[in-house]
């Protein structure tokens, strides 16, 4: 039996850490801890809550917009604000195209790597790429000379040994499988995922001034004037540039991205039988185009909300937001004054209206050889649903849809599975979190332009309000003290923000992130989170290169903020897995 040391997991948003434990070639424990904390939720405190989503935002900078969506939300639930109809729209314009972009990075610039060799895409033949890219996609870049000219350029760049994010891969592992050529077309898009994501963005300059953190949301609404005949407004230009965006977004899922995506997939179809979990999974239900009910997630939208128990697919709970809680048990925060019947004491889980966010370190001195498991190991809190564990982001969503029978979902689920020969059951594994965000990126691309539509429907009906400004004034607010929740489907899964407003001012704010849901440490209970569950019976076959750790941990797409590979100045590497 040996114990693995990942630390930091590269290739995610932020500073994550696992250990876990290998015996005969599989995982039989494992334990994920986020080793950073900046405490936005105590910065807001005491501050002007129609504020709070413009310090909210800055929780990630790739998640953008999505925390001052649930926070804007959340003020509004507070004090009676209804964002009109064009607001809502151009809400989930921003929501949507960050879902497309954002799961496209995903997929080709965090991911990718643990599937695809890029050393071995020098083996292949370009002619033989064209035809296996022309067999699978009209995609036009899919030329023998365009992948003769993309191998020539990979070539010199692993030459040149300055290969920067390439660097501290496991090229050459047993555990990559796929052909030269399926490598070289991979890698050659790859590289076109570059310059996608790089125009497609513009959506969020165009709405919100400017990507990452958009800066036109207000309480009540948005602060984007509507004006089809004005350039100081979102006007008939910028509707059309929206649409084109938007339409080469559907284009580039449709002909690149879930193409490679199932001929990657088919090349691993093992993967379907790690990396299960819980088997428990959380959706709030959003994109509904409509205002959120008070202290409730939006029902009827996109997203179908529900609770799928034990792997159960014949059945589908309604959520109830009652049932969430929050345990420090394992975590470096802690509870002041806080007991429960159980007797948990300060390791009792607390609801978020009530949450405390009181750091409270207790690990080892860095640097240091392991956590102390048995005690706090982590900066994440542990919540829980009705007291289980529960798995959030795009695998929850498409399994919630189908299970619900969605009418959207359940085909766009079907027709992938009977594509690759697998049962619903199949999702529930490290390629089917892959396969799931695929399908809700091509679910994403076409209801945004939906939504462009409708917000031309709208303003070509009259109608050019941007915001609801009766609720502005703290005069017009609860007297004394108001609570509200906001919540929204981000594309890691299930976001919650919690506000107390006291005379006027944030005395109390909890964010309940998806990471936190899915990378949490042991709740007072002693029950793993996400990750630590579906890391257990993944395979091992080299110690020193954990390959099959990292897929795992990458198909749920880790957001702790941005990291990297670290050196020091002679460029020695100075993160190690370490096998003790």
């Amino acid at each position: 039996m040996s114990r693995l040391v990942i630390d930091p997991v590269t290739r995610i948003e932020g500073h994550l850490r696992v250990e876990v434990q290998v015996d005969a070639g599989r995982v039989t424990e494992a334990y994920a801890s986020s080793t950073m904390w900046r405490g936005i939720e105590t910065i807001v405190e005491g501050r002007d809550p129609r504020d709070a989503w413009l310090f909210a935002q800055r929780i990630c900078g790739v998640c953008t917009t999505v925390h001052a969506l649930a926070s804007v939300r959340a003020v509004e639930d507070a004090v009676g604000a209804v964002p009109p109809r064009n607001a809502r729209l151009l809400r989930e314009i921003i929501a949507a195209a960050l879902f497309v972009h954002d799961h496209v990075v995903h997929f080709y610039h965090l991911q990718a790597l643990d599937w695809i060799d890029p050393t071995a895409a020098l083996k292949a033949d370009p002619a033989r790429t064209a035809s296996l890219a022309q067999s699978i996609s009209d995609y036009p870049r899919s030329s023998a000379k365009l992948f003769a000219s993309v191998q020539a350029r990979l070539g010199a760049f692993l030459a040149s040994g300055n290969i920067g994010p390439f660097t501290n891969g496991y090229w050459g592992h047993s555990a990559y499988r796929l052909s030269p050529e399926l490598n070289l077309l991979a890698f050659s898009h790859y590289l076109d995922a570059l310059d996608f994501q790089r125009e497609y963005v513009r959506v969020h300059a165009l709405l919100g001034g400017k990507n990452p953190h958009p800066q036109t949301y207000v309480v009540g609404g948005m602060a984007s004037p509507i004006d089809l005949t004005s350039q100081e407004a979102i006007n008939d230009n910028t509707l059309a540039e929206l649409a084109q965006l938007l339409t080469r977004g559907l284009d580039f899922v449709d002909k690149v991205f879930l193409p490679d995506l199932y001929a990657i997939a088919a090349g691993y179809p093992e993967w379907t039988r790690y990396g299960a979990g819980l088997g428990s999974y959380m959706v709030f239900g959003d994109f509904a185009q409509a205002p959120q009910p008070k202290g409730r997630p939006q029902a009827g939208g996109l997203f179908p909300g529900g609770i799928i128990r034990d792997a159960n697919l014949s059945s589908v709970e309604p959520f109830d937001p009652a049932r969430i809680a929050e345990s420090v048990a394992h975590s470096w925060f802690r509870y002041d004054n806080v007991s429960d019947k159980a007797g948990h004491g300060a390791g009792a889980a607390l609801a978020p209206w009530k949450g405390q966010t009181t750091p409270d370190y207790t690990g080892p001195k860095p640097p240091f050889a392991h956590l102390d498991v048995d005690g706090k190991y982590s900066w994440l809190k542990a919540p829980r649903y009705d007291g289980i564990a529960v798995e959030v982001g795009p695998l929850a969503r498409m399994l919630v849809g189908y299970a619900s029978g969605d009418a959207r979902i359940r085909p766009l689920v079907k027709g992938a599975l009977d594509r690759l020969q697998l049962p619903p059951t199949a999702l529930m594994s490290t390629l089917g979190r892959v396969l799931a965000r695929g399908l809700e990126t091509k679910l994403m691309a076409q209801y945004s332009l939906e939504l462009l539509d409708r917000l031309r429907d709208n303003v070509g009906s009259g109608d050019l309000t941007i915001a609801d400004t009766s609720k502005w004034h703290p005069s017009t607010w609860p007297a004394g003290r108001a609570r509200g929740v906001g919540f929204h489907e981000a594309p890691r899964g299930s976001l919650s923000h919690w506000v107390v407003i006291t005379n006027e001012r944030i005395s109390n704010y909890q964010a309940v992130v998806p990471t936190t849901w899915n990378a949490s440490p042991r709740d007072e209970r002693g029950n793993p989170g996400a990750y630590e569950s579906a890391l257990v019976g993944t395979p091992v076959l080299d110690p020193r290169r954990p390959l099959e750790v990292l897929r795992t941990l990458h198909s749920f797409d880790p957001c702790m903020a941005c990291a990297a590979h670290v050196y020091d100045a002679d460029g020695r590497d100075i993160v190690r897995v370490r096998v003790q």
